[in-house]
């Protein structure tokens, strides 16, 4: 994966851009499973929704806390992200968002798993949050790959990455 100064956007389904800013895209990085025993990692993707745009930009991201389970191809995460998640709320006045999930994959290129595809469903179900889509990021070896999910079809699409 090239490490990126700027981050990384993605061209959204309906117009706008997801960006992925610097600091949260290294601290994905961190995560990589490059190595055999590498477990899964993930957490939850917070941000804001840029005023009178479709622009959106994750700020920061939680990251693996201990209660949560992981294994090499399993990651569940617990409710301490929740704490997070509301924790960035109160101290940013409501800007700082719950914008979806992250997790890895010890793929090159990875795609979502069948559990993967059902548990986003859930989470567009049963979340709560702002607006009417959530971001579904899984960072492979190589690649990382971002995915909008509809609340209102339940549709799942992948994202362009912009080059």
């Amino acid at each position: 994966m090239r490490r990126s100064s700027k981050g990384v956007v993605f061209r959204r389904i309906e117009g706008g851009r997801l960006k992925i800013a610097k600091e949260p895209l290294l601290i994905l990085e961190t995560f990589i499973q490059d190595e055999n025993k590498k477990k899964e990692a993930g957490g939850v993707l917070l941000g804001r929704m840029i005023k009178n745009r479709k622009d959106i930009v994750i700020d920061s991201v939680s990251t693996p806390q201990k209660k949560d389970k992981r294994k090499r191809t399993f990651f569940k995460r617990n409710n301490e992200h929740q704490t997070i998640i509301n924790e960035e709320w109160e101290k940013s006045d409501g800007t700082c968002n719950y914008l979806g999930e992250w997790h890895t994959h010890p793929e090159a290129i990875p795609s979502p798993s069948g559990v993967d595809l059902k548990n986003w469903k859930k989470q567009l179900r049963n979340a709560k949050y702002e607006g009417d889509t959530l971001f579904f990021i899984i960072v492979g070896i190589k690649e990382i790959v971002a995915y909008e999910g509809s609340n209102s079809n339940l549709k799942i699409q992948e994202l362009v990455k912009y080059e």
